[in-house]
Order: structure tokens, then sequence, then C-alpha cells
């Protein structure tokens, strides 16, 4: 006949050996004793090894949801575009360029088949050193535009951006909104402004 396991489930060690130790009376051992051997019971080396493992098991579960972002990258990112949110120079660390493209990809409307000439032109505003060409091709080799064979339609990759992506998106949209803002103030508005 097999047995069946009864899980046990404790909220708290501490109150669980007190309450254990009432129904010992005399021949409880002290406190930390009693909680030694009752994670000694469960598998763990003593009780410190029982916290730590819990612990540790809080802070990766902690990661597991909300993953931190590397902010030195998404900092050395933005200093690659201006005031406006146009990049200015092609990065020369591949990393930093990825996530330069990131900001460029989130221009592109999504779901939207566009000529190379409409993708050069949406990249000639959002960049400052006049190479369509360069960042077109890296963008499609990092999984961000795909294009038919032919050149004639280029679409968006949709994606879920990474964490550092997502907070560089967000401040490169602020900075575009400022200068589509003084964009359509016209000149008054630019006079005003300064």
């Amino acid at each position: 006949m097999t047995r069946k396991s009864i899980p046990l489930q404790v909220d708290d060690l501490s109150h669980f050996s007190r309450a254990l130790a009432r129904q010992l009376g005399e021949a409880s051992p002290p406190h930390l004793t009693l909680m030694n051997m009752l994670a000694r019971a469960a598998g763990f080396q003593n009780l410190q090894h029982q916290r730590a493992v819990q612990a540790a098991a809080g802070r990766l579960a902690q990661a597991n949801t909300a993953p931190s972002a590397d902010h030195r990258l998404i900092e050395r990112t933005l200093t690659q575009f201006d005031a406006s949110g146009r990049l200015l120079r092609w990065p020369s660390r591949r990393a930093v360029q990825t996530l330069a493209l990131f900001g460029l990809w989130a221009v592109f409307p999504p779901d939207t088949p566009m000529p190379e000439t409409e993708v050069n032109r949406l990249l000639l505003a959002e960049h400052e050193f006049e190479d369509p060409a360069t960042l077109r091709r890296t963008m499609i080799s990092c999984g961000l535009l795909t294009r038919q064979r032919d050149g004639s339609n280029y679409r968006r990759i949709e994606q879920e951006p990474p964490t550092e992506a997502k907070a560089l998106i967000s401040r490169l949209s602020a900075r575009r909104k400022q200068r589509s803002a003084l964009a359509t103030a016209g000149p008054e508005g630019r006079a005003t402004r300064r």
C-alpha cells in the first residue's frame, strides 16, 4: 500500500516551534535548537540555510517580475541623440547602436508597408548624419524592419522591446513631442521659447 504525502504549510516557523515546544513540555529542547531541527526536517542544513534559501527565492521572484534596466547603457545611448530626439552620429559600440535603432524603430508606423523613399524620408527626419541606407540595412539585420527582395515594401517588425529600449523610447518620445510642438508653433513660437 503506497502512502500519500501530506503537505504542511507553516507561515511562521518561530510560532510553530513554540506551539510544538508547549506540546513537548519539559522534554522540549531550547527554542533555537528546535527551530534548527525543524529546518533540517524540511531538508535544509539549519535555520540560517533555510532563511538564505527563502531570501534568495524572494529576490529571484522579484527579479523575474521586474527586470532591471542597464541605466548606463540607456544614458550612453541618449547622448547619441540631440535635445529634439534626433540621432546625431552613428554610435561606435554595438550595444549602443542596437539600442539607438530601437529609438528609430519606434517612429515607424506599426503594420504599415512603406516604400523605400518613405523609409528614407522618415529616417532622414530622425538623424543628422544623412545615411539612411546604413540605418535601413542595420535595422533589417537587427530584426527591426523587414523588406521585400525588390526593396518595394518595408515594414516594422512588431515585437516587445527590451527593458532598456522601452526606457529609451519613452525619453525620446518626450523629446520628439517637444520638437513637434516647436515646429507647429511656427517662427513666433520658437522665438518666444528661446
